[in-house]
Parts: structure tokens; sequence; C-alpha cells
């Protein structure tokens, strides 16, 4: 079975796409890197690169400690979350479905409140102003462990259920338990303890140091591998899972991957940014209407290029170039995302076939 449903002339397109996004998510770098509350001039950013001197030495500390870190967690994050949507959309055959379906943010989300909700008021304080071990690693421990401990959950469940949809429930129904227990946290705790959580759901790239890039590159680039690897089970899955099984394929181990795979690349994002809302749900979509192709040896690069442009693009308007001001990375992936979810909807609704991927 052929899934790739494209043209001749469309196959010519994906190629001058692709080298497109490219080049799109080079200049959004260098702007990320250029622009922010202090400008700095491209020629000083380059140089700083490539380790020569620079006029002001402040840039050098700027670039290296804040800006670059922040980029390159910007890139492998949005690459991460899209490609783990696709991953759900397909699996789950919902085309609202994200990686954060299972229950893996709300996993991380506990694991966080447990830390902060019920840490000490120095501590709190702390988080909130950036500073000391909890806002450093100890909230990105607490999340991954709550993301993780949810993922040997789902695994464990998956290796006992047939269907699909069931894993999906569960991971809805879990996703309620722990947003219930946060909130009796919320409810008992102190102010700033409460606002130190906030701040954490907002989601960010800033403040993520080296050492996290490193592990951040390390899982992101060994999930998005393996979803790569997996590109030709996950176009059997399209045709439904009988269909993938009447084939050959091992369902239960295929899924499994899947679910790892997608719990590598949400988990670590989330663990050290936040929940990061709509990356994950809109840029699977914008690829297949971009490439038109519902191919995923297509479709996983693509997702992992737009999504790591998108995620660029967020986090500079962020920024607010030329002011001290920062918005919720949040509310701008949202204002992106969020139109892109409803022409979902009212095209599937247009098409009588409701909504469909």
């Amino acid at each position: 079975m052929n899934y790739d449903d494209r043209g001749p002339e469309t196959k010519r397109k994906i190629f001058p796409l692709m080298t497109l996004f490219i080049v799109l998510l080079s200049t959004f770098f260098v702007l990320d890197l250029v622009l922010g509350s202090v400008k700095i001039p491209v020629d000083a950013v380059i140089s700083i690169l490539l380790g020569q001197d620079v006029q002001k030495e402040s840039w050098e500390g700027i670039i290296l400690n804040f800006r670059l870190p922040r980029a390159c967690a910007a890139v492998f994050g949005g690459s991460a979350l899209a490609v783990a949507g696709l991953q759900m959309q397909t699996l789950f055959r919902n085309p609202l479905a994200g990686p954060y379906i299972l229950g893996i943010s709300s996993g991380a989300s506990l694991g966080v409140a447990l830390i902060v909700l019920s840490a000490g008021a120095s501590t709190a304080s702390a988080l909130v102003s950036g500073m000391g071990l909890m806002g450093d690693a100890g909230v990105a421990m607490a999340a991954f462990i709550g993301s993780s401990t949810v993922m040997l959950i789902v695994l464990f469940v998956s290796r006992r259920v047939e269907n699909s949809m069931t894993i999906l429930i569960l991971g809805l129904m879990f996703g309620y338990v722990t947003s219930s227990v946060v909130t009796v946290l919320m409810h008992f705790s102190a102010a700033e303890r409460v606002q130190a959580f906030i701040i954490w759901t907002f989601g960010s790239f800033a403040g993520v140091t080296w050492q996290q890039v490193y592990i951040m590159t390390l899982f992101s680039i060994t999930g998005l591998v393996t979803s790569f690897l997996l590109a030709k089970p996950l176009n059997a899955l399209l045709l439904g899972e009988r269909y993938a099984t009447s084939m050959g394929m091992n369902f239960s181990r295929t899924r499994s991957l899947i679910i790892i795979s997608t719990a590598l690349l949400a988990g670590t994002v989330t663990a050290f940014c936040g929940p990061i809302a709509f990356l994950g749900v809109a840029v699977p979509h914008l690829c297949r209407g971009i490439f038109v192709t519902a191919d995923h040896r297509t479709l996983v690069p693509a997702c992992a290029l737009v999504g790591a442009f998108l995620a660029l693009a967020s986090d500079l308007l962020a920024q607010m170039p030329g002011s001290d001001l920062m918005l919720p990375l949040n509310s701008i992936t949202s204002l992106l995302g969020a139109p892109v979810v409803i022409w979902v909807v009212i095209r599937g609704s247009k098409s009588g076939r409701g909504v469909s991927i």
C-alpha cells in the first residue's frame, strides 16, 4: 500500500519547502539571539559564536549564558512537541490529540506541585525569582519524575489492553485526577507558593541551563530518530489497527515504542520548560496542509522543522524585543495554535465527515 498521496508536482515541491523552513529556522534563530531587552548587533553575535572578541564583554555573557541556551531549548522543544503530537494523532486517530493526551503533562504538573506547593516559603520565593536549587534543578527533576511515572503506568496498561481508545480514556481520567490533587494542594498553600506554581505552568524556554539543554538534546534526538524509524508503522496505522496487524505488524510492540518515544519527547520538554500549549496539536495539521501529504516519512521531519520554527517565533514574540517586559510563552503559542485547531474543526464540519486527520 502506498501512503504517499502526493502527485509528481507536489513531490517536487517538498525539497524547496524543506529548504524554505530551514532558512526561516536559521533566520529566527539568529533573531532570537539579536533581539531582546538589550539589542546586540548581528556581527557581534556572529563574533561571539565564533569565539572572537567583541566591543562589550557583557554581550558575550548575555548570548552564551542566556539567549543561546534559550534558543536551543526552543528548537529542540518545538521539534519534540510537534513530532510527539503527530504520533498521538496517528495512534489514536484523533486530530485534536496532542503530546500531553496520555497524562504526561498532568504527571509533570503533579510532581512540580508536590515540590513547590509543599515547599517552604523561602524556597517558593527563590523559585519565583528564578534562583536556588529548586528554581534550577529541583522543579525539572520533579516534573521529569512525574511524567516518567505516568509513562510507566501507561506502558503497563498498554501491554494488557488491546484497544487504544481505552488507553486514551485512562490517560484523560488520570489527568482529571492529578488536576484535582493539584487544586487541593493549591487551596491549602500560601499565595506565594501558588504564584510560583502558576509561573511554571505558563511555560518558558528562558532560564534553561546548558546542562539541561544537553539532556534535552539527547532525549529529543533519541525520540525524533525513533519517530522517523516508526514512519512506516505509523503509515499503516492510518488505515486502522486491524489493517496494520494484518500486514504483519506487531501492534502491541509498535504502540509501546510510540508511547515511549512520545514520553521521551514531551516529558523532557515539560520537565525543563513547563507545559507548552498547542504546538503539538497545531503543527501536524499545518504540515499536512503545507506539504500536502499524510506520509510520515515526510511529516516527521517536516513537523520537526515547522515545530522548531514556530517555537522560536513564539519565544521571540514573548520576549517583546525592545521592552523589559516578557509575556507568558503559552499566551503566544495559544494565539498561534488555536486558530489552526478551529480551522481543523470547521473544515471537518463543512466536509460532513466531522473532525478527521
